[in-house]
């Protein structure tokens, strides 16, 4: 076996598979935590998080163009920084999205089979990783059946929510608890909700980890990110305004899947026998299933970039002959991830998750800062931004979140000290 990529991916593909990220990661499930912390202000966390979202995006972008091989942030920082930022890097995207992978996979056995979630969710995994091994261009094609079908499901559940009116009768018309707080605990609120926000937009770090099987990288990757994550900010708005629409924001704040509950309060008013709850049931569970993809994509690229540099078992490097995709390196992440999945509950990795990629992107955006002027094409303030918005946002997150973060790093950082005698030096990679 080899260990290079082949370029497969165009324009639509590397946009698709950052659209099956993002939605599914974030538009079923992120708002409800987002607006229980920040109140009638979660427009402002999501705009937070976007503007945070857009700072790295633009970083990851123009790293990508310059480093178009697999492993995205942990590559660039090793190149720039030095090993130890990007082992980190690479260490937290691992570690935070395999976790994340388990938790889109249990959404999609609650949605599909919600008395046996946990084996609907470790077929959905074991099915997706085969898929994965048998070619990155049949995944791609996949993705866009799975996000055509999950815009369409959403455009009528905006279209006929808007039509049927707003619901004032339950808990939609109680404010959430965090409105009556005073400035600096609804600062905190705000912060902490465009972290929740933040988990829904990162998905776009899988065109980034995909740059190595991407065709013209410099002009695609680019591209593919600026216009993946316009989009997603769009529809997580109309979303979002539909929901409180129906439910108000204290509605949100206490609903486990705010757009399930939206739709059918919708259909109780309507009569119409569940119809749109059902379509929203179904979209919830392929959008889940193109997250948990994305997820398995991205975390064997990295996977594949760290086992190239001896920080991971060298097998994981091995490419196959004819699918050219890193098969044993997808095959750990899918096994890990359904281990996961049936003997433990990750939703509370969701902060976690969140955590650990905005230590990713907080060093894609130190990174970006190293890249001289014509080579960044961007004005220094975008990765400052970046960067500080990473370190606030990340730092606003539930105690909980910040600490098993905080943990895990350590033990990245432990990890690095026994490896980095034998690792590739930087520089190796870029020059070969």
């Amino acid at each position: 076996m080899t260990s290079t990529l082949d370029r497969r991916l165009g324009l639509s593909d590397a946009v698709v598979v950052g659209l099956g990220a993002m939605i599914g990661a974030g538009v079923f499930t992120a708002f409800a935590p987002a607006a229980a912390r920040a109140g009638s202000l979660v427009w402002v966390s999501l705009a937070v998080a976007a503007v945070v979202a857009l700072c790295n995006a633009l970083s990851s972008a123009r790293l990508a163009a310059q480093f178009p091989s697999a492993g995205g942030t942990y590559v660039y920082g090793r190149e720039l920084l030095g090993p130890l930022p990007g082992f980190l890097a690479g260490w937290g995207f691992v570690v935070g999205k395999t976790a994340s992978c388990a938790a889109m996979a249990l959404t999609a056995g609650l949605y599909i089979w919600p008395h046996h979630a946990n084996l609907v969710a470790a077929a959905a995994v074991l099915t997706l990783t085969i898929l994965s091994v048998l070619g990155v261009q049949r995944t791609a094609t996949a993705s866009k059946v799975m996000v055509g079908i999950v815009l369409a499901v959403l455009a009528v559940f905006v279209v006929v929510a808007l039509v049927a009116g707003p619901v004032t009768s339950g808990p939609g018309a109680v404010a959430p608890p965090v409105d009556g707080k005073s400035v600096p605990a609804r600062l905190l609120g705000i912060l902490g909700g465009a972290g929740f926000c933040f988990f829904a937009f990162a998905g776009y770090a899988r065109i980034a980890t995909l740059g190595e099987e991407v065709r013209e990288p410099a002009r695609t990757i680019p591209r593919a990110v600026v216009v993946a994550l316009s989009v997603v900010i769009v529809v997580y708005a109309l979303v979002l305004a539909t929901t409180v629409h129906v439910l108000g924001v204290g509605g949100v704040a206490e609903s486990a899947a705010p757009v399930l509950h939206a739709a059918e309060r919708i259909d109780d008013g309507r009569g119409d026998g569940g119809v749109l709850a059902a379509l929203v049931r179904i979209a919830a569970g392929i959008a889940a299933l193109g997250a948990l993809l994305g997820g398995v994509l991205g975390v064997s690229r990295t996977t594949l970039a760290m086992a190239r540099d001896r920080h991971l078992p060298e097998p994981m490097a091995a490419v196959h002959p004819s699918t050219r995709t890193p098969v044993v390196a997808e095959i750990c992440v899918g096994v890990l991830v359904t281990v996961i999945v049936l003997v433990a509950d990750v939703r509370q990795a969701i902060g976690f998750s969140s955590f650990a990629v905005l230590i990713y992107y907080l060093v894609a955006n130190v990174a970006a800062l190293r890249l001289d002027r014509q080579r960044r094409r961007l004005p220094a303030w975008v990765p400052v931004l970046g960067a500080i918005g990473c370190v606030v946002v990340a730092g606003s997150l539930p105690w909980r979140s910040v600490f098993d973060g905080v943990v895990v790093f350590a033990v990245g950082g432990a990890v690095y000290a026994v490896t980095r005698r034998r690792a590739v030096k930087p520089g190796v990679a870029s020059q070969a």
